[in-house]
């Protein structure tokens, strides 16, 4: 392939062999020279086998360029075979890498929600047994509310100060420490929407650690109310058995000072109409402290009921209500009627005519009518050789043979017999021996002071 010009078209081609000769213009080329050919100077002229064949430079050019990128094409494809299965290699391994990246992924997300899953399951068994231990609890403290409420010495509530006006915190009533039980509370979430008067704030959903930590705070606060429940009952119970002890103290020693015998008042004691098996009182194994407390309260009530009875035949009370005011007390005194010393055998109480005389301990009356310096007198035998007399009474209320109570009106003040003016004259005896009858006074207010 070359490049012409038209100068080089207007001479003929010669050989080698025509050299020697004498030039000789051929008719055939002199005429081919003397058509003009066109003037091109861009033209691309391709020479083979005696043959030219000329291009423009567009067609050249596009000839070119798909030679070239015909050859691109081969070295890529060249190249895609010949690394080929290293591409492939790396390929597939970057997809399995990836695979076993997600499925990690997916494990240890599964793995997650297994342990959240087991916790949670763990969290609500926990719970379970702990609102289980609360309900046994309850129950506990409410059978005991009803065993306290069944005692007389307990009212069912401990008094407490009375709120401040203004303080909101105290306006509400709460339970009672012994009668009444625990209420469950509401969760933190609900129970503000029921204490709040004002509208309610859309708030985001709590977390799952956040509604636990609800659930422990409903469970403390429960378990901190209940404790103090079980300790109100327990300060009560002891303050009953305290009391209880106390007042069997002072039974005991009244009966002590008056230099009686227990055991011989008791047998004295009228038997009612009582009855039924016998059953030994036992606790059982798995008793509490609130158990073993209580059964001691209730041996003592029993023994506390039986000292009651045995003490209600003592006459330790006064005849007459109102205060004590004694005209002439038990001793020798200057007689009134003779000036002469002489052994006055009772209490002369002060008192107007009519007034009402009362019994001062159950017995049987066993003397009711006239009785010489007496007058109108009624004795009352209450057994085991104690027995009280009330003398100088304007009338009789009771017959001889009548079983009288304590507090009953046996007689009115008068002044029969031999007496001065109205009062009462009350003796007590001792196998038949007159006895001080304020030694049996002033051990009923000790008894009574507590």
């Amino acid at each position: 392939m070359s490049k012409s010009s038209a100068q080089y078209s207007q001479y003929a081609q010669h050989h080698p062999h025509d050299h020697g000769r004498a030039f000789q213009r051929r008719p055939a080329l002199a005429a081919a020279a003397a058509i003009p050919l066109p003037a091109t100077d861009d033209a691309y002229t391709i020479v083979h086998a005696g043959k030219q064949v000329r291009f423009g430079p567009v067609v050249f050019w596009i000839v070119v360029g798909t030679v070239v990128l015909l050859g691109l094409w081969s070295a890529a494809t060249a190249t895609y075979f010949a690394f080929r299965d290293d591409v492939l290699t790396r390929l597939i391994a970057r997809q399995a890498e990836m695979q076993y990246a997600y499925e990690d992924r997916i494990a240890e997300l599964r793995a997650k929600v297994d342990r959240t899953t087991s916790r949670q399951l763990l969290d609500q068994e926990q719970f379970d047994q702990k609102l289980d231990q609360i309900m046994k609890r309850q129950t506990a403290l409410e059978s005991r509310a009803t065993a306290l409420g069944a005692m007389p010495d307990v009212t069912g509530s401990i008094p407490r100060a009375t709120p401040q006006r203004g303080d909101s915190s105290q306006a509400t009533p709460k339970p009672s420490p012994i009668s009444d039980t625990v209420i469950f509370v509401a969760p933190p979430d609900r129970e503000a929407r029921l204490e709040s008067r004002a509208p309610t704030v859309a708030t985001p959903p709590t977390n799952q650690f956040a509604k636990n930590q609800g659930f422990d705070n409903v469970l403390v606060r429960l378990t901190t109310s209940l404790d103090q429940v079980e300790r109100r009952q327990m300060a009560a119970l002891s303050a009953v058995e305290e009391g209880m002890d106390s007042r069997m103290r002072r039974m005991r020693g009244v009966v002590s000072d008056l230099g009686l015998n227990l055991a011989n008042l008791e047998s004295a004691v009228p038997r009612t109409a009582m009855g039924g098996p016998f059953v030994p009182v036992k606790l059982t194994a798995n008793a509490g402290p609130f158990e073993k407390q209580l059964s001691r309260i209730n041996t003592t009530r029993a023994e506390m009921d039986r000292l009651n009875r045995t003490l209600a035949l003592v006459p330790y009370r006064k005849p007459v209500i109102g205060e004590v005011e004694f005209t002439s007390g038990f001793g020798v005194r200057s007689d009134p009627f003779l000036g002469r010393p002489a052994m006055h055998t009772g209490l002369d109480f002060r008192a107007a005519t009519g007034d009402p005389v009362r019994v001062t301990a159950n017995g049987k009356v066993v003397s009711a009518g006239w009785s010489g310096g007496y007058g109108r007198m009624v004795e009352v035998d209450h057994g085991n050789g104690l027995s009280t007399r009330y003398g100088h009474l304007s009338e009789i209320n009771v017959k001889v043979g009548e079983i009288v109570k304590i507090g009953q009106v046996v007689g009115l003040v008068g002044s029969t017999g031999r007496s001065t003016g109205p009062h009462l004259h009350y003796e007590t005896r001792i196998e038949g021996e007159a006895v001080d009858p304020q030694k049996f006074l002033r051990a009923g207010v000790r008894l009574s002071a507590g």
